[in-house]
């Protein structure tokens, strides 16, 4: 078994106007496509993406995502592409439109093209996907041999999302070289069955400091609609760089934690995934002892952008330390990644950490 590990995508395509490439590109791997999108940002790519098939002389079959990455609709959209003979499956959107295109392809044992609408997740370039139940709890990961054959982020499309997805991605962005560097610290796995590698560290360094250099002046040009070389910039560390850093880095606490807060009901299910994980990575901060000016940059940076840090912002203020002692519970299952920050943490401690972000951040004003 190798000890270094590194996985990547076979093609990753960036820039303004890409989108008008998808057809052409498609053609490159198969001919029978099943496209699958959300009911809104069909609204917006449908015009594009048939005329780019028109040109390329390519038959599509549409079929809208109802919203959840489970495996109910797994299963369901895996049998819409065997009834129509699709070779290979397009998920344009979000998260987790991405990773339900990801999980039907692996069923079919076919090719597939990740084409997100927004910078808000590193899902597109990775190897597994998050699966949630049909209520929109987490409940695991699925893993596949390969990573998407083909990744077409279109710039233009991205600046008219809303920016607060924008922000969210750098978020979710920001936690890469925390959790790579914690994996690295404890000789954890990462998520492609080994340790980090050398470039999957230098990639994580890269993606946080692309984001601290740019991150500011991107979300300023992107809130407007405005494609600039800092937006391209942040985009490409969002969506490319912490994809492979991730994956190949390791994840640890910040996105274990995330993945606790599902536990509870109420407002913080309309928060973003890096939203999650913003307040995550600054937890994992506190468990690692982090110095004042560590916690003070990295909250800073958060509030620039609009990113919660205080328990108010997660909608948790009213929520009971026995809540949060479940999030811990939740963090730490032996099948999630909180390990490779420590195995010794305990879910009461989370629960601190958790309380004492907001009065770090309260303080901070």
């Amino acid at each position: 078994m190798a000890k270094y590990v590194f996985q990547s995508p076979g093609k990753y395509l960036q820039g303004q106007g890409v989108l008008e490439t998808l057809g052409e590109e498609t053609g490159k791997l198969a001919g029978k496509p099943l496209v699958i999108s959300d009911e809104m940002v069909w609204s917006i790519t449908e015009e594009r993406i048939t005329e780019s098939f028109k040109n390329a002389d390519i038959d599509f079959k549409y079929e809208e995502f109802k919203g959840e990455a489970s495996e109910a609709e797994i299963d369901r959209l895996t049998e819409v592409a065997k009834n129509n003979d699709a070779d290979v499956v397009i998920g344009v959107g979000g998260g987790k439109t991405l990773d339900t295109s990801k999980a039907i392809a692996d069923d079919l044992g076919s090719p597939v093209i990740i084409v997100p609408t927004t910078a808000s997740t590193d899902a597109p370039s990775s190897s597994l996907s998050v699966i949630y139940s049909d209520e929109g709890a987490f409940t695991g990961y699925r893993f596949y041999d390969k990573n998407p054959n083909l990744i077409v982020i279109d710039s233009g499309v991205v600046v008219n999302a809303p920016a607060k997805l924008f922000a969210s991605g750098m978020s979710d962005a920001m936690a890469t070289l925390v959790e790579a560097r914690a994996a690295q610290k404890s000789n954890g796995d990462n998520m492609v069955g080994g340790q980090p590698t050398l470039a999957s560290m230098a990639i994580a360094e890269k993606c946080e400091e692309t984001i601290f250099k740019h991150g500011h002046a991107a979300y300023k040009a992107a809130s407007n609609g405005i494609v600039t070389p800092q937006v391209d910039a942040v985009i490409e560390a969002n969506t490319l760089l912490s994809g492979l850093g991730f994956e190949n880095g390791g994840l640890a606490a910040a996105h274990a934690i995330h993945n606790g807060f599902t536990s509870l009901s109420g407002d913080i299910h309309h928060l973003s995934h890096g939203e999650k994980v913003a307040y995550g990575t600054l937890v994992q901060l506190v468990l690692e002892n982090s110095p004042d000016e560590t916690l003070e940059r990295y909250i800073g940076f958060y509030k620039k952008i609009g990113m919660p840090t205080t328990l108010k912002e997660m909608h948790l203020e009213d929520t009971s330390f026995e809540d949060l002692v479940k999030v811990g519970k939740l963090a730490t299952d032996p099948e999630d990644t909180f390990a490779n920050l420590s195995d010794r943490i305990t879910p009461e401690e989370i629960a601190n950490a958790i309380l004492a972000v907001s009065e770090i951040s309260e303080a901070s004003k």
